[in-house]
């Protein structure tokens, strides 16, 4: 046990870093808020669905959130998958039994057929931030497209990270021919029209999720690679590093164990910024049609449709909103770990907020 605790602390620099993060108060909740933000998202089969989280039918218990049951399993006639908000299974769910549905009955596919108004609709008791022009509830569209937007920008945050870390690292380590060429290559690859180049990908082949986050991967890590190489190009004349070399321990793992840890700190910093740039180019492909396929709970297609319907101004707001607090949240997360991973910055030692260093400065 006391093994096992040993191991679980942490080291005095990553105290440090947790403790400056947190004194920054805007950092530390547009963390608490994005967190809560992404678990209901996570949660959004549960909270927004068209299919009852659990059901009692003559006796027996169902969990159509889980399993698709066939349509003749509640008295129906085809052997479909159950509609449960058609009027007669209701009816004889209900009969029979009870249905536990989720707080949004809807979910982002699911059409509205006993709206009172003409779709769009506007925000009432039924639908929290109406509908859109296709009688689908916007909030379900919201909490999907959100979790949608950030799992797509998670994947290829990660992916641009790999790619980004491995080119800067090679070039910045060996520099030389190997440093020159590389950068000839990406300064001619940077210099090439990503959201030309996306379009016209995206009028020769059908898109979809996967196409999309392989296509942005090509062109999303060269950011990267400049902070990267950079942190290496001075990392390998250190003295540790000259003195890895000379007890003959391989280039690969003189880069792994020794130079990538010092490296990853300026990285870090730079990936709350890319995570963004990853969000915003997703919402203007949608935006511009040649993103997500169509029907997928998309926040640029809401955009799209506020757009559109000027006279349903929900719609706009709605996208507006989910959007402006998305980024504003990531980017006050990013600047929050920017300051943590700056040597210059200190503990806050009160809860006035005010940074040590400020208070020498105006000592």
């Amino acid at each position: 046990m006391h093994f096992a605790k040993s191991r679980l602390q942490l080291s005095p620099m990553a105290r440090r870093r947790m403790a400056v993060f947190h004194g920054n108060r805007r950092a530390h909740w547009s963390l608490v808020i994005f967190s809560a933000l992404l678990v209901i998202s996570l949660l959004a089969e549960v909270i927004a669905n068209d299919k009852p989280l659990v059901m009692s039918y003559k006796g027996q218990w169902y969990v159509p959130v889980l399993i698709d049951y066939p349509e003749t399993t509640f008295g129906g006639f085809l052997p479909t998958p159950t509609d449960y908000r058609d009027p007669y299974i209701r009816e004889e769910i209900e009969t029979s039994g009870w249905m536990l549905w989720p707080l949004i009955p809807y979910s982002y596919d699911t059409l509205d057929m006993q709206l009172t108004h003409p779709a769009p609709s506007p925000p009432n008791a039924r639908h929290w931030l109406g509908t859109d022009d296709q009688a689908r509830d916007v909030m379900a569209r919201v909490i999907y497209g959100f979790r949608l937007s950030v799992m797509f920008a998670l994947a290829l945050t990660l992916g641009s990270l790999v790619l980004g870390v491995l080119v800067g690292g090679i070039q910045g380590y060996f520099g030389g021919k190997t440093d020159l060429i590389g950068q000839r290559l990406i300064e001619v690859w940077s210099g090439m029209p990503v959201l030309f180049l996306l379009i016209i990908l995206a009028s020769l082949f059908e898109p979809n999720i996967w196409w999309l986050l392989g296509i942005m991967l090509l062109f999303s890590w060269l950011g990267l690679v400049d902070i990267v190489r950079a942190e290496f190009l001075r990392a390998r004349n250190l003295e540790y590093v000259k003195a890895a070399k000379a007890i003959g321990l391989p280039s690969r793992l003189i880069m792994w164990r020794h130079v990538l840890p010092n490296a990853m700190v300026a990285t870090l910093t730079f990936i709350p910024f890319l995570f963004t740039g990853a969000i915003t180019t997703l919402t203007a492909l949608d935006f511009l049609g040649f993103g997500l396929p169509p029907g997928e709970p998309s926040l640029g297609e809401l955009v799209a449709q506020g757009k559109n319907n000027l006279q349903a101004p929900w719609l706009g707001i709605s996208a507006f909103m989910t959007l402006a607090i998305m980024l504003s949240l990531l980017v006050f997360i990013g600047e929050g770990l920017r300051d943590a991973f700056d040597p210059r910055h200190v503990p806050l030692t009160d809860g006035a907020g005010e940074n040590s260093n400020d208070k020498e400065a105006a000592a």
